[in-house]
């Protein structure tokens, strides 16, 4: 998961570069190419087809992905950055939370204790990165709906958990990422016919189709295949909270592009975003395998 909080940090400024193209339909291309890259490893499992009870199973999951990212893409137009940098820091709650719902998560201090600290360092961190800005955090239709797309975040992880658990979906994490994935591009890539006007895809260049094919490979194929590695062995919450790594990523990238803007208002959230990751390498497996 250190590894996930990496490659996802390194993502942002990727999609910065690419040309402004129609996003629901770069996400479907995006997660295709990262099924391309998955079906090599995923089809040399036994139970690579999925049997009927995984089949809807995989159609949340994949729902989920397509909540999230086509909440994210509307949200842009109708929020602020630091409204959807504030809410994210919800989602690792949020899936302990649905985690209890599903019994897969264990209802003790610990695990929320981690969670609270590293929320509390995240925003010290998007504090930080707002000073000087003219943007502020809000409350409208922009932010609700973003946060249903946290929910739909903090879901995934908690769905493909439960299947485990209950042997409804297959040991392999390629198994498990390629179908979510596909499942996921082909509904946004359906709300993207819908709404986009697919045709200025015909402009993209040859930089951006190589800037796609990084992201589908590294950005969406290896970071969801390694979040199912991991949520194998730990819990949701767990999972989910390595995302409080990824503004910390982002601090690093930026202080190697604008070093004068390194200074001591980003030492609290730091030390808290590491002081909580460490915790979680201590304390983040579950005691005994979850019934």
């Amino acid at each position: 998961m250190l590894l996930w909080a990496g490659l996802v940090g390194l993502s942002f400024p990727a999609v910065g570069l690419m040309s402004e193209l129609p996003p629901l339909s770069l996400t479907a291309l995006r997660f295709a190419i990262a099924c391309a890259g998955l079906w090599w490893l995923a089809r040399r499992s036994p139970a690579f087809l999925p049997g009927w009870r995984a089949l809807p199973l995989y159609g949340l999951m994949g729902l989920c992905l397509a909540g999230f990212f086509g909440a994210m893409f509307w949200a842009a137009h109708h929020a602020t950055a630091l409204s959807m940098a504030t809410l994210y820091v919800t989602v690792p709650l949020l899936a302990f939370l649905l985690g209890l719902g599903f019994g897969v998560e264990r209802l003790a201090w610990r695990l929320p204790a981690i969670l609270g600290l590293g929320a509390a360092g995240a925003l010290g961190l998007a504090f930080a990165e707002s000073l000087g800005a003219p943007e502020g955090f809000g409350l409208g239709s922009g932010e609700a709906v973003f946060f249903l797309g946290c929910v739909s975040s903090a879901l995934y992880p908690v769905l493909s958990k439960w299947g485990l658990a209950s042997g409804r979906l297959d040991e392999s994490a390629a198994v498990r990422t390629f179908w979510s994935l596909g499942l996921g591009g082909v509904l946004i890539g359906l709300l993207g016919l819908a709404i986009e006007p697919v045709g200025r895809l015909a402009a993209m260049s040859r930089d951006d189709l190589l800037l796609l094919v990084y992201l589908g490979l590294f950005s969406s194929a290896l970071t969801f295949w390694l979040m199912q590695r991991a949520t194998a062995a730990l819990t949701p919450g767990a999972v989910t909270a390595y995302g409080y790594l990824v503004p910390f990523v982002s601090m690093l990238l930026l202080f190697i592009e604008s070093p004068q803007r390194i200074g001591w208002v980003w030492l609290p959230g730091s030390l808290l975003v590491l002081t909580a990751i460490a915790l979680l390498l201590r304390n983040g497996r579950p005691p005994k395998p979850l019934p």
